[in-house]
């Protein structure tokens, strides 16, 4: 039987700074942005500590675009993918190894993000196929019953 392995990561966290969204010569999407995570404990003296990784993200494809389309600096995200390791040379000619998150899947969570203020400067997003709601969408209104007609020897006429 052959040796197992697994190369799985999931983490919860905020977005570092909105994705940037970039696409390959055959046309197809990759988004990068960073994911903060943080711990937090008690040291020796009682004393709160917490510390925050930084995670660099990258998302192919149609996950790569919607991850550059509702992503923003702050939100909360789950994230979960693999972890790969890429070595390249910088300006210098050293060697470098750059570690990142390849994203399978992603949920967009309920906190950060920008202020109502700061999404009204941004462009409106993509329209939606979904039907708009009616403006009284919220209101409760009295439940009707359905109740028969009245025999025709009831009828005033």
């Amino acid at each position: 039987m052959a040796p197992r392995s697994l190369n799985k990561v999931l983490l919860l966290g905020h977005v570092g700074k909105d994705p940037e969204v970039r696409y390959t010569g055959s046309g197809r999407a990759v988004a990068s942005f960073t994911l903060a995570t943080s711990q937090t404990w008690k040291d020796q003296e009682g004393n709160d500590q917490e510390r925050t990784e930084w995670h660099r993200i990258v998302a192919w494809g149609r996950l790569g675009e919607i991850c550059g389309e509702y992503l923003s600096k702050g939100k909360q995200v789950f994230i979960e993918g693999r972890i790969q390791s890429r070595d390249w040379e910088d300006q210098e000619g050293n060697k470098r190894t750059t570690v990142e998150i390849i994203a399978s899947d992603m949920i967009m969570l309920g906190g950060g993000g920008p202020s109502q203020a700061q999404r009204e400067d941004r462009e409106p997003p993509p329209r939606s196929s979904r039907r708009p709601e009616p403006k009284d969408a919220g209101v409760r209104r009295p439940e009707r019953r359905y109740e028969p007609p009245p025999p025709e020897d009831d009828i005033p006429f």
